[in-house]
């Protein structure tokens, strides 16, 4: 009988990917993934540390599996992520149950840590393990293909640089080749993925990332385009005459800006000013004019007054983001904003919060709305997860529309979308002829 693996996977896109080839690696090897912890014979935790507390919960969720392991002795237990490279030997000495820690680092040599039963695999090595053809992809329309790994920004509350280490960029021609195979394989969706997608630099040809875009927009099949996560400094014109010059990358863009101050983007350490930020979004809005935004937003950072939250929200309602995510601040271990002061007081970031949040919301609602009676590309991901009696997809802007429509329509299909309808988060319509 097949041996059996289990995974649960916590955290950003990147994870998911490593998620897909940790799957995809066991699979080669002849187990079967089960989706009951207590069924398997090997329990992955793929963890995430970017927000607070994550440890307690990695350690948390160790103890049920410490029953787990009770009632099977032969089963093994492994914790990957960045809460395993951030925490290391200490999960080994705190939970002696676990069988092995694999830092981000190591994903490519899964096979070798469970045949030379390594319990510790934290280092970066320099050349990493990478077989895009054993990635066991969960999406029939969408491919994930990673293109650097690591930041060099070193942005003072991040924790990025040391769970996932310093930049490294894979070859360019690899990831043109695992695209192609990729759609070789039936998807017509390619995301490319960095934690700051926008700084690669190819390590054979020193190709940029505008460079990049280019090559795989112009692939045989690829009809959307996707990246993330850019950093506001390493937008250059590159990047933004790729994006203007080919119709099927997104027109969407992830681009945080943390603060609408630039004081406190001074002390997170950014690299840009406010006013560098919005003369970016200018640059690309003049090359892309469809172009929807995002952001990610911290609040309550050491140092942040009312007046610089004020800033935020103005820069909100200047930008009109189509999308956002915001957050309280969260000290995370080892890095320099633990030495610049105290988070802003709880309840006054709480407060912060939700204007934040009511603000967006009623510029969201505004945006969604002004889609009502339009006719948008959408391409056909699958039944709708609300109403199976609908299907649903994304338009070149990211939006999720669910739709009335033909179900026999193949998944992967573009459509023409009539919106009728803005929902909370979602556009909803029907397909046309």
């Amino acid at each position: 009988m097949a041996k059996t693996f289990f995974i649960e996977t916590w955290g950003c896109q990147m994870n998911d990917l490593d998620t897909q080839r940790l799957s995809g690696s066991l699979k080669l090897r002849g187990y079967r993934r089960v989706e009951d912890e207590n069924g398997a014979d090997l329990i992955l935790l793929n963890t995430c540390s970017i927000r607070e507390k994550s440890e307690q919960k990695v350690f948390s969720r160790l103890g049920e599996l410490r029953e787990v392991k009770r009632a099977n002795g032969g089963v093994k237990i492994g914790v990957c992520g960045c809460v395993a490279q951030q925490e290391g030997e200490r999960i080994l000495h705190r939970a002696p149950w676990v069988d092995f820690v694999m830092g981000p680092g190591n994903v490519g040599n899964l096979d070798m840590i469970l045949d030379e039963g390594a319990r510790l695999a934290l280092e970066f090595p320099e050349h990493r393990q990478y077989d895009y053809l054993s990635i066991d992809r969960s999406s029939p329309t969408k491919a994930w293909v990673t293109i650097m790994e690591g930041c060099n920004k070193n942005c003072t509350f991040c924790i990025v640089p040391t769970t996932r280490g310093r930049e490294v960029s894979r070859p360019f021609d690899d990831i043109v080749a695992e695209s192609r195979a990729a759609v070789a394989g039936g998807r017509v969706e390619i995301e490319l993925l960095g934690q700051t997608v926008n700084a690669y630099r190819c390590p054979v040809s020193g190709r940029d990332f505008g460079a990049l875009l280019a090559a795989v927009a112009t692939l045989d099949g690829v009809a959307r385009l996707r990246f993330m996560t850019s950093h506001p400094a390493e937008v250059n014109e590159s990047m933004i005459g790729a994006m203007r010059d080919h119709a099927n990358i997104s027109r969407y863009l992830h681009l945080p800006v943390q603060s609408g101050s630039s004081k406190i983007l001074r002390r997170m350490k950014r690299l840009y000013t406010r006013e560098k930020y919005v003369q970016t979004i200018a640059r690309i809005r003049e090359a892309v004019p469809e172009i929807h935004f995002s952001t990610d937003f911290i609040v309550g950072f050491p140092g942040e007054s009312e007046e610089d939250f004020q800033e935020s929200l103005s820069l909100i309602e200047e930008v009109r983001y189509g999308s956002l995510f915001a957050f309280k601040y969260s000290p995370r271990p080892g890095t320099p904003a633990l030495r610049i002061g105290p988070p802003v007081d709880d309840e006054i970031a709480s407060e912060r919060m939700s204007r934040l949040f009511d603000l967006h919301e009623r510029i969201k609602r505004e945006l969604l709305e002004s889609y009502r009676g339009r006719v948008l590309p959408v391409l056909y991901e699958g039944p709708s997860r609300h109403d199976p009696a609908m299907l649903a997809g994304r338009t070149e802007d990211n939006y999720v529309v669910n739709f009335f429509g033909n179900p026999a329509t193949p998944v992967g299909s573009i459509l023409g979308v009539r919106i009728d309808q803005a929902q909370h988060h979602t556009l909803r319509g029907e397909a046309i002829a």
